[in-house]
């Protein structure tokens, strides 16, 4: 399974914008290459990324072939308020990596 690591601001106040930050560690093989007896090597890459806020969706991508391995994504976001925020990451077999992180907001 893959492995998720996030970055999100120590602390934040309601209004501020922040930088999300995530990177997740995948292979993702375009399909494109062969392996050593000359075979092609499937496709499997990481093709969704999902981030909702209490419930709430704050940014989405669709990712292609051309991604290089272990993914390295960031987004900005205006906080709203208090809440968690769940990231969820589905690769070509359909194996869902999902994170949890609450947003500490003083």
């Amino acid at each position: 399974m893959a492995k998720a690591r996030i970055k999100l601001p120590e602390s934040t106040k309601v209004g501020d914008v922040i930088e999300i930050k995530t990177l997740i560690s995948h292979v993702m093989e375009t399909g494109q290459r062969k392996d050593a007896d000359g075979k092609p090597i499937p496709r499997s890459i990481i093709n969704s990324f999902q981030v909702t806020f209490a419930g709430q969706q704050v940014f989405a991508a669709e990712l292609h072939p051309g991604i290089s391995a272990n993914p390295y994504l960031s987004f900005f976001m205006k906080v709203p308020g208090p809440g968690e925020l769940e990231f969820t990451w589905v690769d070509d077999a359909g194996v869902r990596v999902v994170e949890k992180m609450k947003l500490n907001v003083v």
